[in-house]
């Protein structure tokens, strides 16, 4: 029986974020090989986490720059240690190698930090030249491609970290097509250290509700993440008030785990503008509404709130940001836009017409068919384990670069948190 030992920079939350649920679908995939599972996290426990017990997985609370947690790990001896984060791996991973170097070390980056950074800033760059902040709001998304993202990443400390990351490690797990092809074309990755895993999701058993059956707009995402943030933005100053001139009495319901009072302070009912928060059951309400609304104007990774949306049936309105690495050549389950006027062309056409959004429903379908299935993806995943497990010493003789930068690590980040621990001693 393989073990495996989950490092995470929060404990996960797949009610909250998107980045939650990846992580529970891997504990659970994990679980179902009969493999044992521990997660250990250094933050403080969180009300929203999952119930890890339920899966039969301890969880351990772990000390930053302590040698405690290389006692342990050499006690639990893993064959795979999976870090969530690239600055996860920063921090264990070498004690990992140091208290036990047959482990695999295993990143899973849920998206490139680096990327949604160099596009948050390509979105700064471009409201600099406004006059004002109602300027700022009719920005459109970001539409950069792939050199113009190269150009604005790879002077960045992040991208620098995260990609050294990403080498350092025996494998990566990348959530997006659009970021697997970024890092091997612009940044040289190898492919043998990449392996595409999207969100793995369960097939809807219940009939989902028709569209007279349903009513209002939605929007939903954790409010911390800030793409999600920017993005209630825009609805709130450019978006929403170009729908509501068509749509009078419609009905927009923000939901969002952990806002913050700037973003209840946008609460209006008189303009129809709901900012209800956190969400018990994202998917009930998911399936209650008509049409969702995720105008992203940055961002990385896949995008959860888009995949349940097609899970629960309902059409969605997003940018390229937004579908990307989601559909393939798939037609999007919706429509796609880059301007507030086009956003809300596509949100008032896809409420109004049933023919419309009865296809844009079916085309939702089609893409998770082709695009996520769990059984497909869990298994490709587990069989690249396998190999990794049966041909971990060769794979490491081959990628010199992660060798390399694990011994200039080991004489940056390691020393340090020596020192660190031993100050704190």
């Amino acid at each position: 029986m393989k073990k495996i030992l989950v490092i995470g920079y929060v404990w996960p939350e797949p009610c909250s974020s998107a980045a939650g649920s990846r992580m529970h679908e891997l504990l659970v995939l994990f679980r179902a090989q009969g493999w044992q599972v521990t997660f250990a996290s250094a933050a403080a426990l969180s009300e929203h986490r999952a119930d890890l017990r339920a899966l039969e997985i301890p969880e351990v609370a772990i000390t930053l720059n302590c040698d405690s947690f290389d006692a342990m790990v050499a006690a639990l001896q893993p064959d795979l240690v999976l870090f969530d984060r690239f600055f996860t791996e920063e921090q264990f991973a070498w004690r990992v190698e140091r208290a036990w170097p047959n482990a695999l070390r295993v990143l899973d980056t849920s998206d490139l930090h680096s990327l949604r950074e160099a596009r948050q800033q390509l979105l700064k760059n471009t409201q600099q030249a406004c006059a004002n902040e109602a300027d700022k709001q009719q920005v459109g998304a970001v539409e950069a491609n792939a050199e113009a993202l190269y150009a604005a990443m790879a002077g960045s400390d992040t991208a620098q970290r995260e990609i050294a990351a990403i080498y350092r490690s025996d494998l990566t797990l990348m959530i997006s097509s659009f970021e697997m092809q970024l890092l091997q074309i612009q940044f040289g990755v190898p492919a043998a250290q990449l392996q595409h895993c999207t969100l793995m999701l369960m097939p809807s058993d219940t009939a989902q509700p028709g569209f007279a059956e349903r009513e209002h707009f939605i929007s939903i995402g954790n409010f911390r993440h800030a793409p999600n943030w920017d993005s209630v933005l825009w609805l709130k100053h450019a978006l929403w008030p170009l729908i509501r001139q068509r749509l009078p009495q419609a009905q927009l319901h923000v939901y969002g785990a952990y806002p913050p009072p700037k973003a209840t302070a946008l609460h209006n009912a008189r303009q129809g503008f709901h900012v209800l928060g956190w969400a018990d059951d994202a998917h009930r309400v998911m399936s209650q509404a008509r049409v969702c609304l995720a105008p992203l104007r940055f961002g990385a990774g896949i995008k959860g709130k888009l995949a349940d949306a097609m899970a629960c049936g309902t059409p969605s309105v997003t940018t390229a940001i937004g579908s990307e690495g989601m559909h393939g050549e798939l037609p999007w389950g919706g429509a796609r836009v880059a301007t507030a006027a086009a956003f809300a062309d596509a949100a008032v056409a896809l409420y109004d017409d049933a023919s419309h959004w009865q296809r844009a429903q079916q085309r939702g379908s089609a893409i998770l068919a082709a695009h996520f299935d769990r059984d497909a993806q869990g298994t490709l995943l587990i069989e690249r384990l396998h190999r990794l497990f049966e041909q971990r010493d060769e794979l490491r003789r081959q990628n010199f670069v992660g060798a390399m930068l694990r011994h200039h690590l080991h004489k940056s980040s390691q020393y340090m948190s020596q020192w660190i621990a031993a100050k704190n001693r």
